[in-house]
């Protein structure tokens, strides 16, 4: 009985935290509603083809006959850091930053100016392909990880406003 009694206890404050889900609602919710309606603009490079197409797996992409356009500009940088005895680079960091815009294209009106980025360690290793290899692999799950940050934060603005933006 005291058991049940502390369940009961400990589950009461739970029920009153707030937290809703971010896709309540399913397909016809607010956030799903206005990720259907974002197109996404070409972006250059070989970063910008894996951040769109990261992009349109996730949300879809409408074309002309969608009511948002979703511009990114990327950064992609590699910098090493770590120096062996020869001088030679042991470690590398890869930084993919974005700055997007989603623009609502019949009121031609910026709703979302925002950043997205995340960086990797690489290690070098004597083998150049090796090396080549894990840049590119650290590029693919940057591009996925910033293809993250920007569709949660355009469900989580589109959340926090109780509409489409």
């Amino acid at each position: 009985m005291k058991r049940a009694a502390l369940l009961i206890a400990l589950a009461l404050p739970l029920s009153g935290c707030g937290l809703q889900p971010l896709y309540s609602g399913g397909g016809k919710g607010a956030a799903a509603s206005t990720l259907s309606t974002v197109s996404v603009s070409p972006i250059e490079g070989r970063a910008g083809w894996l951040v769109r197409n990261a992009i349109v797996d996730r949300i879809g992409d409408k074309g002309s006959a969608a009511r948002y356009r979703l511009d990114i500009k990327l950064d992609d940088q590699i910098e090493g850091f770590g120096i062996r005895a020869d001088r030679t680079t042991s470690r590398e960091r890869r930084t993919l930053r974005a700055r997007y815009q989603l623009i609502d294209t019949g009121a031609d009106k910026t709703v979302i100016d925002a950043t997205a980025g995340s960086d990797i360690g690489i290690d070098v290793v004597n083998s150049e392909y090796a090396t080549i290899a894990a840049e590119q692999t650290a590029l693919e799950r940057l591009s996925d990880t910033i293809a993250d940050q920007i569709v949660t934060r355009i469900a989580l603005y589109t959340r926090k406003n109780g509409k489409t933006p």
